[in-house]
């Protein structure tokens, strides 16, 4: 079988479930597990280059409106390596070539391809698109072991944190300028690793909010995941967010409980690493009943240096 993965955690999907071997094409971001990085890629991101939060945005936002997207799909690649499966999404055009350009591809291959959307909003849906990967990928067996043992872990997170005295105010930002709060499944990691977050809604949307309401909301823990940013691209950006009024005086600040996490990997794509991601909330709150040690490079500490500035430190 020959499977074109056109979003990264469709790639982390099928890598995790043995077939990596049978990828013919994937996107310019898909780069887990490392052997992603050696396939063939049909993807270009139309706006490439430093620039700040507020910046991207604004490209961001003029790239849809203007083309309908922010990638560029080699429509003649693709036709080329003639996958049988095309996995794909609908769920955010920011974060994918959107489907809709995949099925005019496909309307010019010799003969067609499945095209199969995966559009988790939950971590359940998450783990039901797996598999429904594995069903069409005639490995429905090897798809519910994994299943089951990602439900193992979330079990064993929730079984912790259910030990914790109380469930910290939390404020998971998606975006820093605008502000984003978190969206889809990360509120849903916020509550199963022990926190509360006041700010966004499960399932919903990553929206814009107000920085005035974080500020009233007074987060005691304050978790920088930027989609498409790494915890050291994130700390890179600090300024954006921490010369915001009333910074210095968020709880959160004030204790040293503010974390930058590689958004791309364990908050963004909603693969089987979001499992990771709700193990490393459920420490960065409950490092009292929750120990297993953070994934290296997964997240830095942002310690004030007193001088205005932070330093990030390596969180494990």
């Amino acid at each position: 079988m020959r499977i074109a993965t056109l979003l990264p955690s469709a790639t982390e999907i099928v890598y995790a479930l043995g077939l990596g071997n049978q990828i013919v094409a994937v996107t310019h971001e898909c780069d887990f597990p490392p052997e992603a990085t050696t396939k063939t890629s049909i993807t270009r991101d139309l706006f490439a280059g430093e620039r700040t939060s507020g910046a991207i945005d604004r490209a961001v936002r003029e790239g849809q409106r203007d083309a309908h997207t922010i990638y560029a799909l080699d429509s003649d690649r693709l036709v080329e390596l003639a996958p049988d499966v095309i996995l794909t999404q609908s769920l955010c055009e920011v974060c994918a070539v959107p489907r809709s350009a995949v099925e005019e591809a496909v309307c010019s291959m010799p003969r067609g391809a499945d095209v199969i959307s995966l559009d988790p909003h939950s971590i359940a849906e998450m783990l039901q698109s797996i598999l429904a990967a594995g069903e069409r990928l005639a490995v429905l067996d090897r798809a519910q072991a994994l299943v089951g043992a990602l439900e193992l872990r979330i079990a064993d997170v929730e079984r912790a944190t259910a030990a914790a005295a109380g469930r910290p105010r939390v404020f998971c930002c998606e975006w820093l300028d605008p502000i984003f709060c978190g969206g889809h499944w990360v509120p849903e990691q916020v509550r199963r690793a022990g926190g509360a977050d006041g700010l966004a809604e499960e399932g919903a949307y990553s929206k814009v909010i107000a920085w005035e309401d974080v500020v009233r909301y007074q987060p005691e823990v304050v978790v920088l995941m930027p989609c498409g940013f790494d915890a050291a691209q994130t700390a890179k950006r600090l300024d954006e967010i921490t010369k915001r009024p009333g910074w210095d005086d968020l709880p959160a600040v004030r204790q040293g409980r503010v974390f930058a996490v590689d958004g791309s990997a364990y908050f963004s794509r909603p693969g089987p690493r979001l499992v990771d991601g709700l193990e490393l909330l459920a420490r960065v709150f409950h490092p009292e009943v929750f120990s297993k040690a953070a994934p290296a490079g997964a997240a830095l500490r942002l310690v004030t240096d007193g001088r205005n500035g932070y330093q990030a430190l390596p969180y494990r």
